[in-house]
């Protein structure tokens, strides 16, 4: 191997050593962030993106039972603690589960308002569609941090 080859090699293997030993850390804090952040601007009305089709969603799912105000704060106050569980690694089989049950009402509105969320269903998305498939990753990263509950590392696929 050439000098160029092995800096190369030597430099990976740092870098790589770097993400293993760090990438499950940055991965919940930033997920944590997200909701944090998120969950944040709900508690000020007009400051969500998400506000409307939340609230509309939460109001079928409720039968209009609960006033949009409870709606709006509830939803925040759960993203809030989904984000600080994540953020200071608190209760994470409960952060998780939380975290998961959300998910299931974040994709509720491409069933019952297909037409807020898609331009040309069902392969040209609003923005609003758009903000709830990229919870695919959150899923996503979900699964992996539940991985790591029981103090084990995930095992690559």
């Amino acid at each position: 191997m050439n000098l160029r080859g092995e800096t190369f090699h030597k430099a990976d293997i740092k870098i790589t050593r770097w993400m293993a030993n760090y990438g499950l850390m940055l991965l919940r804090i930033s997920i944590g962030i997200v909701f944090f952040w998120f969950g944040i601007l709900k508690y000020f009305e007009g400051l969500s993106p998400a506000e409307g089709i939340a609230v509309e969603t939460i109001e079928v799912l409720t039968f209009h039972l609960i006033p949009e105000k409870i709606i709006l704060y509830g939803l925040a106050t759960w993203e809030v603690a989904i984000g600080i569980g994540l953020i200071f690694k608190l209760f994470m089989r409960e952060t998780l589960l939380l975290l998961f049950l959300q998910m299931i009402g974040t994709f509720t509105p491409l069933f019952i308002f297909p037409g807020e969320v898609f331009h040309v269903f069902p392969i040209s998305l609003t923005l609003e569609g758009q903000y709830i498939i990229k919870n695919i990753v959150i899923v996503s990263a979900g699964i992996v941090l539940g991985a790591t509950v029981r103090g084990e590392s995930p095992k690559p696929a």
